[in-house]
Formats: structure tokens, C-alpha cells, sequence
């Protein structure tokens, strides 16, 4: 069952947890093997290496965190066993008619806000064709198509529901009208002619509000604070995250921090395309925090009261637990999880719990969790080893305070990393950080891709463990995929007539009278000496 519930407009909305059934302490020496092996009745002559690769890992939910967790174990010759409580892979991307209790949801105009291949797996580049910010029934068929060619069903139990638990219900007492939190909202299909209040200009408000304001007579936006609004769409009509995120561009705004880079920092932007033109032509109004509901009105904390509504939409966001975890594991840290690098409990005797995908940053959620879960199985199995437990627990509140200081952090928002930098730590753990001093050596068009292009996942299978022989080609064609979608209609190349071949011969002959007009009035020495130069150099040869 998914462990949060976080901002449906996330690239992934479940946290995932990797749980060994078997709680081995790996590489023993020769006596600790075979004095462990007794006590567990296993025969002293089957090797420790053979053990481990049979061990078991728990993998709780089906959606985008918990496929690439599969898969990472699958990848470390670890047995998954995926423990799903719906009926269908895709968690938040499986859209659901009827809303069930929780579970997240999402409603029927949801456009995934990372381009195709920002959120790209590493080792599963998306079809060319698909568009570059996927529908959100195109994101499940990619899930679908990661799945099938990794074999990843067949590790999956679905509707177990030992895991379950309620979702959340949030109630105005005195209000006339309907009112719903957004986990509720579907479509703007009975919304027609009404007035609405939505409350909240997050992802989610902002979609909901644009959305129902094509059919309703009145939409007004509330917000405690302003926001910014930055669009799919980039320079060139490329998509926007795919402009200024590339190594080169981290390293310039480490060197020159600019004033817009600070004030993003402090407040997460909402994407949205049409937000912007919904409020200047006056189709949803902007309004302060709502102070109270007195019958069908809402009133503002500016005083103004806006009365006859008919819907109020909360989209407040949503929280976060971990019921079946003991109270110790869900310590906190500021308004983080006590979580040594958002990923490992730093207080367990052995590392036998990980958390997966339960992370944000200016970036894709999906290489972080991929990332992630590559890290925890090769912990499992001994092949990456974790400081000590004072260690960790310093680390941790040495990275609660840096994120406070950097980022606006809240119950809502409680965890903000550097995206390129962490995903080079965790890759670092696993030993599949790119070398960019030696593929500049040995293969220097791929090393400018990986420094002056977009930082895809691809980078982390060029070598060390989980190698893919086609991630230099996925990296060398990336731009290839991205323009694909818009070659939608043939433009037929134009062809190059004879009459204008002429008149660019008349533009050029006329452009060098003009000049030699110019110079004989301005110096009316330069031809007669440059003639005498030539014919004298002439006759000389």
C-alpha cells in the first residue's frame, strides 16, 4: 500500500518500502557464517553469496516507486515481493472513476508536469512518439510497457489490503453548498454555470481552477500567499526543464546565484500553461485566504465576501503517516522523516527497512526513487556499507538545517533537495557516477551531451553496477525523441528556382556597386592605388 500521500501533480505520489523478510547481516567472516547458519538450520556448506541471492525483500505498492524498486532487486539477484492493494499497477496514475478510500487519486485532465525524458528510467528510454508532457493515461501506458519488458508483474500480489488504511475527510459545518477535497475531483462536467471557490494555488488549484473555469459562471482562486507560474513550454517551444538543467548550468548558478534562483528556492512554482490567461481575461479572480463560511458565502480576510457559491474545492494538499511502521521509525526531523538521506532509519541494529521515493526536488521524482532503490538493495546485500548510527543521525540534522535554511519547508512541503547533487551522491553510493574527466579523454561528444545537455537518467548506467550497452546511445538521441511528437505534419523541403538564383546575383552585384560607389567618393585614392598594386605585382611575377 502506498506510504503518502503527497501533491497529485508529483511525477510519482507513493513512497515505497524495501523490507527484507530475511534479517541477514551480510559478509560474515568463515566462524560468524557458520555459527549464524546453525541457529538458522541452514547447512554450513551452502555458500553466503548463494543465501543472499535468495533473500527476500518486501516491496509495499505497485506504483511508479515500487515498479523501479522491483526491478533493482531483480537487478541484485534479491527475490521482490510486491504487496499491491489495488487490482492494477500505476498507483497515482491509474485513474480511478469512483474515488477509493486511501488511495490517491488524480482527476481526468491531469498533464504530467516533467517532460518525457526528464522522467525517463534509466535503462527504458520512452517512445519516440508519445508526446514530451505525457496525459496521465500515456504515463500508465509507459508503466505498463516498463513492467512487461522487465517481467515485473509476476512479483506483484495485488489486492492486499493488510497494509490499508483511511484516507482523509475534511468538513465545513456551516456552509449551504457542496464542498470536497480535490482527491474527490474528476472532471468539470457538473459544474456548469456555478460559483466556485478553490482553495489553495498549489499544482492541483491551479489545474482544477483553469479546468472549471471553461463551463462555471464565476471561479475565485484562494490563496494565503502568491505564487510563481512558470509553463510547460520553453524557448523554442522545447520543454521547459529540459532548458537550464543540465551540469553546466548548476555549476554557473553555484558561481553566479541570481535573485530568481533564490525566490524559487523559497517558494515551489506551480506549473501551469493556462493559468495566466484565465486570470487576465477575468475567468478565474484571485482572493486572499477564506477567514469562514457563513451559509452560502465565504468570506476573505480582506473582508470581501463573495456570496451565492455554489462548490468549494479544498486543494490544501495532503498529509503523510506510516501506520503499520512502529512509532520509533517515524521520528521527525524538523518536518522531515528521520531519515538518513530520505532513505534509511539510522536507529535499526541492521539496515533492513528503506524508503523509497518519498523525496522532491527541481527535477523528476522518478531517477531519484530509481536511484534510491538501486542504493538500499545493494545495502541489503552488504555491497555498499552505511556509517555508524551517531554518524547518520549528525548527518541528518546537519541536512534538516541546511534544507530549512535554502528551501520553504512545511508539513505540506517537508523535504526539498538539489536534484543534479543528489542523484550524484546516490550514484556515488552505487558506484555509477559518471567519470566526465575521462569520457572527455575517450569520448568527448558524449561527455559534452552529459555537461552541456539535459540530466537524464541515462547517465547513471554508462558503467559500474546495472551497465546498460544502450545508455550512450540513449543519451546521443534524447533530442531525436523530444522532436519526434511535434513531426506531426511533412513539411516538403523548399526548392531552389532559377529566378532566385537570379535575384540573388542582382542583391550581390548591387551590393558591390554600392561599395565601390562608396569608396570612390569617400577615398577617391583607393581603386587607382590598389590598381597599381596588383598590376604591379603582376608584371613582377
Amino acid at each position: 500500500h502506498p506510504f503518502l500521500f503527497q501533491s497529485p501533480r508529483q511525477t510519482t505520489a507513493f513512497s515505497v518500502s524495501l523490507v527484507p523478510l530475511l534479517n541477514v547481516r551480510p559478509n560474515y567472516n568463515v566462524r560468524e557464517w557458520r555459527t549464524y547458519a546453525f541457529k538458522q538450520r541452514i547447512s554450513p556448506r551452502c555458500s553466503q553469496s548463494y543465501f543472499l541471492s535468495s533473500m527476500k525483500v518486501a516491496v509495499i505498492g505497485a506504483g511508479l516507486s515500487g515498479l523501479t524498486s522491483i526491478k533493482a532487486c531483480l537487478d541484485e539477484g534479491l527475490v521482490p515481493i510486491c504487496f499491491e492493494s489495488s487490482h492494477d499497477i500505476g498507483g497515482l496514475w491509474r485513474f480511478k472513476e469512483t474515488p477509493e478510500p486511501g488511495r490517491a487519486n488524480i482527476y481526468q485532465s491531469v498533464v504530467i508536469n516533467s517532460s518525457k525524458e526528464i522522467m525517463a528510467f534509466s535503462d527504458f528510454p520512452p517512445p519516440a512518439e508519445l508526446p514530451n508532457n505525457m496525459h496521465h493515461s500515456e504515463v500508465l501506458l509507459y508503466l505498463r510497457l516498463y513492467a512487461e519488458a522487465f517481467k515485473l508483474l509476476q512479483h506483484i500480489q495485488f489486492q492486499d489490503t493488510s497494509l490499508d488504511h483511511p484516507g482523509q475527510h475534511l468538513c465545513i459545518e456551516s456552509f449551504e453548498g457542496k464542498y470536497f477535497h480535490s482527491w474527490d475531483y474528476r472532471s468539470a462536467d457538473d459544474m456548469q454555470g456555478k460559483r466556485v471557490v478553490v482553495i489553495g494555488i498549489g499544482n492541483s488549484g491551479g489545474d482544477i481552477a483553469v479546468d472549471i473555469s471553461r463551463v462555471a459562471e464565476k471561479v475565485y482562486l484562494s490563496a494565503r500567499s502568491g505564487a510563481w507560474v512558470v509553463s510547460r513550454v520553453g524557448e523554442g517551444g522545447l520543454p521547459c526543464d529540459l532548458l537550464g538543467s543540465s551540469r553546466l548550468d548548476m555549476v554557473m548558478e553555484k558561481l553566479f546565484p541570481s535573485w530568481v534562483n533564490k525566490m524559487v528556492e523559497n517558494r515551489m512554482p506551480v506549473v501551469n500553461d493556462d493559468l495566466p490567461a484565465r486570470i487576465i481575461s477575468g475567468r478565474v479572480h484571485l482572493k486572499p485566504n477564506v477567514k469562514q463560511f457563513c451559509g452560502s458565502s465565504v468570506v476573505f480576510v480582506d473582508g470581501s465576501v463573495m456570496d451565492k457559491v455554489d462548490v468549494v474545492v479544498f486543494a490544501t494538499g495532503y498529509n503523510y503517516s506510516f501506520p503499520f511502521l512502529p512509532s520509533a521509525l517515524q521520528a521527525k526531523s524538523g518536518y522531515r522523516l528521520h531519515l538518513y538521506k530520505h532513505v534509511f532509519p539510522p536507529t535499526l541494529t541492521r539496515p533492513t527497512l528503506a524508503v523509497v521515493g518519498f523525496i522532491r526536488g527541481f527535477g523528476a521524482v522518478n531517477p531519484l526513487a530509481e536511484l534510491q532503490a538501486r542504493w538500499a538493495t545493494r545495502v541489503f546485500k552488504g555491497l555498499s556499507k552505511l556509517p555508524s548510527e551517531e554518524t547518520m543521525i549528525k548527518d541528518i540534522d546537519k541536512d534538516t538545517e541546511n534544507m530549512h535554511q535554502r528551501f520553504a519547508c512545511s508539513d505540506r512541503n517537508p523535504i526539498q533537495v538539489d536534484y543534479i547533487p543528489y542523484l550524484d551522491y546516490l550514484a556515488e553510493q552505487v558506484g555509477v557516477r559518471p567519470n566526465l574527466l575521462w569520457l572527455l579523454l575517450t569520448d568527448p561528444r558524449l561527455a559534452l551531451n552529459i555537461i552541456l545537455g539535459p540530466c537524464t537518467s541515462y547517465q547513471y548506467r554508462l558503467t559500474g553496477p546495472g551497465q546498460w550497452a544502450g545508455a550512450r546511445q540513449a543519451i546521443l538521441t534524447q533530442w531525436d525523441r523530444v522532436v519526434q511528437p511535434f513531426k506531426t505534419r511533412v513539411v516538403p523541403e523548399p526548392e531552389t528556382k532559377p529566378s532566385s538564383r537570379r535575384s540573388t546575383i542582382l542583391i550581390l552585384s548591387g551590393a558591390a556597386l554600392l561599395c565601390c560607389f562608396y569608396y570612390n567618393k569617400h577615398y577617391p585614392t583607393f581603386f587607382p592605388v590598389t590598381l597599381n598594386n596588383l598590376k604591379t605585382k603582376f608584371y613582377h611575377f
